[in-house]
């Protein structure tokens, strides 16, 4: 796709994480900037979040996912940053005022990973075998199959889990497979969950790119950049999410998938223990993606995943 027509800026400046993987994410948008506009001038700001620094205790336990954009935002707030690239599943449901996702790129592989250096597969773990995730919704999928297993946290950038694995703290970890690929570690990766099996985070494995609202200029440049079917897909699945108050405390997964020019979306909610979970399952217009994720949530709903999200809120 040839650029779009608009008055280009002379320096652009991507605000990052400073992790390998964010990195990674901002590297690759900076090169396809940089591709598009060779006149321009494109840089990257490597930030610390709070959410990099407190490693000690979950995130539901410290606010949430948003503890890794807060201090990208402030970056664009007060100009030393033009734009923001993060995972899409790290960002928040609800964008502060004066923020809008200008982008989203196309997905690399959504599902879930298994990663161990014993065993080829969740199935093959032994009783009390010890996996790590730092993630409820993983967590309560898990619980729910394997309610022999041990789930304890983990937290981490990707590289320190891993080692953490490699250490002997764990049998196995579950990880992202996007975040793998991207960081060519794929070879660490010794089988995909299935969706069936443990449905994604909303918007995993999605980079969505994120500037102010005023930012006319960067929206614009930004446009070919964006994938349509992609965007549509995790527009359900933020939708069901922000229905249901979704955040970090509450385990649920939504996955939407391009399937004949419409929309198939499933979605979960969970109680942490795996006891109690809904299910729903739709399909609808690409060009109404929200509403699609509406649809899921009140089914959910309809199922009692309000007693579950109440409990979660105590």
């Amino acid at each position: 796709m040839s650029p779009v027509s608009t008055t280009v800026p002379k320096r652009i400046v991507i605000a990052s994480r400073e992790s390998a993987l964010a990195m990674w994410q901002a590297q690759h948008i900076r090169d396809r900037l940089r591709a598009l506009y060779p006149q321009t001038e494109v840089s990257i700001l490597g930030m610390t979040t709070q959410g990099d620094q407190i490693l000690e205790v979950t995130l539901s336990k410290i606010g949430g996912k948003g503890l890794f954009v807060k201090e990208l935002e402030t970056a664009l707030e007060d100009g030393s940053a033009d734009l923001a690239v993060h995972s899409l599943k790290d960002v928040p449901m609800n964008l502060p005022a004066g923020f809008v996702l200008a982008a989203i790129g196309k997905r690399e592989d959504p599902h879930d990973a298994f990663i161990s250096n014993k065993f080829d597969n969740l199935a093959a773990l032994p009783a009390g075998s010890v996996v790590g995730t730092s993630s409820l919704r993983r967590e309560s999928q898990l619980r729910a199959r394997f309610p022999h297993l041990k789930i304890e946290p983990l937290r981490g950038n990707v590289q320190t889990r891993l080692r953490k694995l490699d250490e002997g703290q764990y049998a196995a970890i579950i990880l992202a497979a996007a975040g793998l690929k991207r960081l060519g570690l794929g070879d660490r990766i010794r089988g995909i969950i299935t969706s069936e099996d443990s449905l994604p985070a909303v918007g995993q494995g999605a980079l969505g790119i994120e500037c102010r609202t005023d930012r006319a200029d960067i929206i614009a440049l930004l446009q070919p950049l964006h994938d349509a079917d992609t965007a549509a897909c995790v527009m359900a699945e933020r939708s069901m999410s922000r229905a249901l108050g979704g955040s970090c405390q509450v385990p649920l997964g939504g996955f939407a998938e391009v399937t004949n020019g419409r929309l198939r979306m499933r979605g979960f909610v969970a109680s942490p223990d795996g006891q109690r979970m809904m299910r729903a399952e739709s399909i609808g217009e690409i060009s109404n993606p929200e509403a699609l994720g509406t649809i899921i949530a009140n089914e959910l709903r309809a199922q009692g995943a309000d007693v579950i999200l109440a409990e979660l809120a105590l």
